[in-house]
Parts: structure tokens; sequence; C-alpha cells
């Protein structure tokens, strides 16, 4: 996978630091803004990156390149990835994949036109340490309950309390908790639930966005609370219940990073299967092998997974009377 990478902010941070255990990934190019070409210019050195554009259609112009890594604010992912694909290249686009489902289906169809691979970077689908909780399904029975609390408090908050509206906190560009943290909750239980029969979303809203909220989903037998905070912070953890047992993952869905199980009338049992420390090197993997295969079948799976969170979520805020982009 040749790659060219945009945006230069934390999650493309993040990323670099891992992107030297691919070895099926070469960063080709860094594309930004011209006030962060000194920034992607050092990072170009430490992480040998080939080129920095500050020119996207360069980007789209360059052979070398196969693949584009959106790292950008939510409100950009559609555009770029549709001029990526419209030009003829793989897209590996970060969550949210877009700003609502019209505009996934719409990329989903141009891809599949162009026999183009796209996929929404979400850690959670593909962590060994989430498919073996998958496994434990089974074992637990009728499934009852699953809760799902990811609260981080966001230092971004304080500024909105202020007044200043950065993009986590901006409808314009498709902030707010259950854009960017709650939808790692609805990943976890739709890859294991599928879709629901009815949604329901309390947010705490203040000035047209949703700080903090409580995501109802309704399954038959199942019923799901999944609660995103940037507002206010509580232990990180999702729980998992059966007739038989339960599962609990303490931490964050997006790591994963071990989880116990517990099965009546038997000791529990903590188990972790993560083949990497840092959560986004399985994803990357996959994509890597997903583009040299030509495997259309596991990212036809995968976007349609993509396109069931899409749908909740956009039925959520829209219960919740919040409009985004």
């Amino acid at each position: 996978m040749k790659l060219a990478i945009l945006g230069s902010g934390q999650i493309v941070m993040d990323f670099l630091t891992m992107a030297k255990d691919l070895p099926d990934t070469e960063l080709v190019s860094m594309f930004g803004i011209e006030a962060e070409r000194a920034k992607m210019e050092g990072l170009a050195n430490t992480y040998s990156i080939g080129k920095i554009y500050t020119d996207y259609q360069e980007v789209l112009n360059d052979p070398e390149c196969d693949t584009i890594y959106v790292g950008l604010p939510n409100h950009l992912h559609y555009t770029f990835t549709k001029q990526a694909l419209e030009n003829g290249k793989h897209v590996i686009c970060e969550k949210p994949f877009t700003i609502n489902s019209a505009e996934l289906i719409e990329l989903k169809e141009l891809a599949e036109s162009k026999n183009l691979i796209l996929v929404e970077a979400i850690t959670t689908r593909y962590l060994s340490n989430y498919l073996a909780i998958k496994e434990q399904i089974p074992h637990l029975g009728d499934l009852k309950i699953i809760e799902c609390n990811y609260s981080q408090y966001s230092s971004r908050y304080d500024a909105f309390k202020k007044g200043e509206v950065l993009p986590a906190f901006s409808p314009k560009a498709g902030g707010g908790a259950l854009m960017d943290i709650n939808i790692y909750n609805i990943h976890f239980v739709v890859g294991i639930l599928g879709k629901p029969d009815s949604v329901k979303y309390l947010a705490n809203v203040e000035r047209g966005i949703d700080t903090s909220g409580i995501l109802l989903l309704d399954y038959p037998g199942c019923k799901v609370v999944c609660i995103g905070a940037k507002d206010s912070a509580a232990p990180i953890r999702s729980m998992i219940q059966g007739d038989k047992g339960s599962v609990v993952l303490n931490g964050p869905p997006n790591l994963c990073d071990s989880f116990v199980v517990n099965l009546n009338g038997q000791e529990s049992q903590a188990l972790d299967k993560k083949v990497h420390p840092h959560r986004m090197y399985e994803e990357f993997r996959e994509f890597a092998r997903m583009i040299e295969a030509k495997d259309f079948t596991k990212a036809k799976d995968m976007l349609e997974q993509s396109q069931v969170v899409m749908e909740i979520a956009e039925e959520a805020l829209a219960g919740a009377g919040i409009i985004l982009g």
C-alpha cells in the first residue's frame, strides 16, 4: 500500500508513531494547508515521508500513490474522499465516515463503480480482542443488556464554555459527543447485534451541539445503552450481559485492551489477545492486505456496517434536533 496522508492532526500523529511497523505500507506523501508546511516537513523528516504537498490535486496526480488516508476534520471527509475515488485512488477514511448516510451511500457506489477499496478507519472492528469478545457471545446465552460508557472530559470543552468553538464542538465541522466518541460504542454494538429496531438519543445540547448524551438502541430481547460524554468523565467500560454470563471490557472500545469473561457458576477469566501495543496496527495491516488482494468482499462487509452505524447516528442526531454540516 503506497499511502498519501491527508492532515497532520492528532489522529495522524498517532498513526505515524506506529507506521514503521507496517512492512506492507509505504508513506509516499503528506498533504496539508500551507500554514502547516513546517510541521509537515518536520514529520516527514522524522517518519521518512517521501513528499509534502499543499495542493491536493498534486497528491491525486502522483502515480506513486495508490491509497489516500483521510485524517482531516469530519466535515471534509466526504469531499476529499470523493475526489480521491474519482481519481482512481483507494481510500481509508477516518471516523465518522461522513456527516450523513446519503454521502456515504454516494461514496460507496462510486467506489464500487471504480473497483476501488473504500473503508472506514475504525479500530474496534479489527482488534483481536474485539474479535475474541465476539467469539464469547454464544457462551453468554441470550443477550439481555449491553452498556457502553465512553465519557472523557475534553480540554476543548473549557474553551467551548468560554465561547470559542473548535471543530470538536462545531456543528458545521461535524463535531459533538456522538460523532466523536459515542460512534465507537455504536460500532462495538452493531458489530455484535447488527441494525437495531429503534433508536433514541437523549442529548445534552449546548449551542446546537451535543456535549454528551445517552443513545438507546432497541433489539429483540436485548436493550442497549451507549453513553458518550465530552463534558464530563467517568470510568470507561463496556458490559455485555446474557442469561448465562457476561463480558466486561475495561477501557474504551477503540482500544479493547483486555476483557473479563464471567460465566454463571465459573471463575472469572481475564483475556488479552492483542497482537500489537498500538490500537491502529491491526486495522492498517488489514487495509494493506485488502488493497493488495483486492478483497472487495471484505471491504463491502465493512462498508455495510459503516452504513448501518451512519444511519443510526443520523437518526439519533435528527431526533435530538442536532443539524451537522
